[in-house]
């Protein structure tokens, strides 16, 4: 049996787009650009004129609500600076009729007082508003400032902690040093009374070895005088002379 024939027939791709014929347009082309239907010279400028007028129209809206509000800012301003001037006015003449007051008699001063009130009322509503706002802006200012001295408050207490703590640490170290000098003279001490007290006790030791044989001599010397051994009341004398000794 012979092998199959696997083998493909080769097509050039540029002779087989040449022979498919050209692509089919899909959109515009440039000469569809160039041929567009353009506007003349005076459309142009009426649709430029139209601009304008829409322009102009927003310009004069504006310049009117500007002049409206420029005429209601000058009304407030006349308030508030005739309420001002007829308020500096009116402390003139209190003070004026203070004066009158206290030269006249209290009979006088009693009816300008009744006649002053009236006028005062209108005047302490005034008073109160303005006072309230000062007691607003001396309460921010008030807050403000206690924030500040909370804050420099605890950076005192801060470093006066640090200043304390560093004073205890002084007063401990001087306490522990002064035990460690008290310990080493007592050592030093308890050595030379150690010394001292073994030189003593080998010198005791050494004065009762010579009277305890001195005493054994005397026994021996009575016993032999006597050929009889000593009676307890010599012996009990020979150990409180032992003793006074």
């Amino acid at each position: 049996m012979g092998k199959r024939d696997n083998r493909v027939a080769y097509m050039n791709p540029i002779a087989m787009a040449r022979s498919r014929g050209p692509a089919p347009s899909s959109g515009p082309t440039i000469q569809d650009y160039l041929n567009r239907p353009r506007p003349t010279w005076e459309e142009v400028k009426e649709q430029l004129e139209k601009k304008k007028k829409g322009s102009k129209a927003l310009a004069e809206f504006e310049e009117k609500m500007n002049e409206n509000w420029k005429k209601e800012l000058e009304k407030h301003r006349e308030k508030l600076l005739s309420g001002s001037e007829s308020t500096s006015r009116k402390k003139e003449k209190k003070k004026k009729e203070k004066k009158k007051s206290s030269r006249l008699s209290p009979s006088s001063s009693s009816s300008s007082s009744s006649d002053s009130s009236s006028s005062s009322s209108d005047f302490e509503d005034e008073d109160k508003k303005q006072g309230k706002k000062r007691k607003k802006k001396k309460y921010h200012s008030s807050r403000k400032s206690s924030e500040s001295s909370d804050s420099d408050s605890e950076s005192d207490s801060k470093d006066s902690l640090k200043n304390k703590r560093s004073k205890e640490d002084r007063e401990r170290e001087k306490d522990s040093k002064t035990l460690v000098r008290k310990r080493i003279k007592a050592e030093r001490g308890d050595g030379l009374s150690s010394s001292e007290s073994a030189s003593e006790s080998d010198h005791t030791e050494e004065v009762p070895t010579k009277k305890k044989k001195n005493y054994e001599e005397k026994e021996k010397n009575v016993s032999i005088s006597l050929n009889q051994e000593p009676s307890e009341s010599t012996r009990l004398k020979l150990k409180r002379n032992i003793n006074v000794c």
